[in-house]
Protein backbone atom coordinates (compact mmCIF):
# COMPACT_ATOMS: atom_id res chain seq x y z
CA UNK A 1 0.00 0.00 0.00
CA UNK A 2 1.62 3.19 -1.07
CA UNK A 3 1.41 6.27 1.27
CA UNK A 4 -1.33 9.09 1.92
CA UNK A 5 -1.24 11.93 2.95
CA UNK A 6 -4.96 13.12 5.30
CA UNK A 7 -5.78 16.26 5.34
CA UNK A 8 -8.18 17.21 8.77
CA UNK A 9 -9.41 19.61 10.97
CA UNK A 10 -7.87 19.63 14.38
CA UNK A 11 -10.31 19.73 17.52
CA UNK A 12 -9.71 23.78 17.60
CA UNK A 13 -10.52 24.18 14.44
CA UNK A 14 -7.76 24.54 12.15
CA UNK A 15 -6.37 22.37 9.33
CA UNK A 16 -3.67 19.88 9.21
CA UNK A 17 -2.29 17.27 7.62
CA UNK A 18 -0.30 14.13 7.89
CA UNK A 19 1.79 11.71 5.94
CA UNK A 20 1.44 8.05 6.62
CA UNK A 21 3.72 5.48 5.34
CA UNK A 22 1.77 2.24 3.70
CA UNK A 23 1.67 0.51 6.72
CA UNK A 24 -0.93 3.06 8.28
CA UNK A 25 2.13 4.83 10.54
CA UNK A 26 2.76 8.70 10.69
CA UNK A 27 5.73 9.55 9.48
CA UNK A 28 5.23 13.14 9.30
CA UNK A 29 2.64 15.79 10.52
CA UNK A 30 1.83 19.60 9.96
CA UNK A 31 1.48 22.67 12.00
CA UNK A 32 -2.24 24.54 12.25
CA UNK A 33 -3.28 26.22 9.11
CA UNK A 34 -6.08 28.45 9.78
CA UNK A 35 -7.48 28.20 5.83
CA UNK A 36 -7.73 24.67 4.03
CA UNK A 37 -6.14 26.21 0.73
CA UNK A 38 -2.91 27.04 3.17
CA UNK A 39 -2.50 23.38 4.45
CA UNK A 40 -2.98 21.97 0.45
CA UNK A 41 -0.40 24.69 -0.42
CA UNK A 42 1.34 22.76 2.52
CA UNK A 43 1.73 19.14 1.42
CA UNK A 44 2.59 20.64 -2.13
CA UNK A 45 5.64 21.98 -0.27
CA UNK A 46 6.08 18.69 1.42
CA UNK A 47 6.09 16.50 -1.70
CA UNK A 48 8.66 19.06 -3.60
CA UNK A 49 10.60 19.25 -0.29
CA UNK A 50 10.50 15.46 0.75
CA UNK A 51 13.02 14.54 -2.54
CA UNK A 52 15.90 16.52 -1.37
CA UNK A 53 17.85 15.39 1.69
CA UNK A 54 19.20 18.72 2.61
CA UNK A 55 15.73 19.79 3.45
CA UNK A 56 15.87 17.39 6.27
CA UNK A 57 16.99 19.12 9.54
CA UNK A 58 18.33 16.33 11.88
CA UNK A 59 17.91 17.12 15.98
CA UNK A 60 16.55 15.87 19.33
CA UNK A 61 13.23 16.86 21.04
CA UNK A 62 13.24 18.34 24.18
CA UNK A 63 13.05 15.06 25.76
CA UNK A 64 16.28 13.98 24.17
CA UNK A 65 14.98 11.68 21.57
CA UNK A 66 16.01 11.82 17.90
CA UNK A 67 13.85 13.33 15.48
CA UNK A 68 13.52 15.54 12.35
CA UNK A 69 12.13 18.54 10.42
CA UNK A 70 11.34 18.61 6.82
CA UNK A 71 12.07 22.28 5.73
CA UNK A 72 10.97 24.82 2.84
CA UNK A 73 13.40 26.37 0.32
CA UNK A 74 13.30 29.37 2.93
CA UNK A 75 13.54 27.48 5.90
CA UNK A 76 10.56 27.77 6.87
CA UNK A 77 9.41 24.10 8.72
CA UNK A 78 6.94 22.01 6.86
CA UNK A 79 6.97 18.76 8.47
CA UNK A 80 7.82 17.72 12.11
CA UNK A 81 8.34 13.52 12.92
CA UNK A 82 7.26 11.83 15.92
CA UNK A 83 10.30 10.72 18.51
CA UNK A 84 12.31 7.38 17.50
CA UNK A 85 14.46 5.52 19.76
CA UNK A 86 17.20 5.68 17.59
CA UNK A 87 19.34 7.78 15.21
CA UNK A 88 18.95 4.52 12.83
CA UNK A 89 14.98 4.51 13.51
CA UNK A 90 14.95 8.52 12.68
CA UNK A 91 17.15 8.20 9.92
CA UNK A 92 14.71 5.64 8.30
CA UNK A 93 11.90 7.57 8.83
CA UNK A 94 13.19 10.24 6.86
CA UNK A 95 14.22 7.35 3.91
CA UNK A 96 10.26 6.93 4.71
CA UNK A 97 9.39 10.88 3.97
CA UNK A 98 11.63 10.53 0.68
CA UNK A 99 9.89 8.04 -0.61
CA UNK A 100 6.21 7.96 0.00
CA UNK A 101 5.61 12.29 -0.07
CA UNK A 102 6.10 12.52 -3.56
CA UNK A 103 3.39 10.21 -4.83
CA UNK A 104 1.18 10.40 -1.94
CA UNK A 105 -2.12 10.64 -2.54
CA UNK A 106 -4.84 13.23 -0.79
CA UNK A 107 -7.20 12.03 1.36
CA UNK A 108 -9.12 14.97 2.63
CA UNK A 109 -11.48 14.01 6.33
CA UNK A 110 -12.69 17.65 6.13
CA UNK A 111 -15.44 17.23 3.28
Amino acid sequence: MAGKFELYKDKGGEFRFRLKAGNGEIILASEGYKRKSSATNGIESVRKNAAIETRFEKKDSKSGKPMFNLKASNGQVIGTSETYSSESSRDNGIASVMKNAPEAKVEDQTA
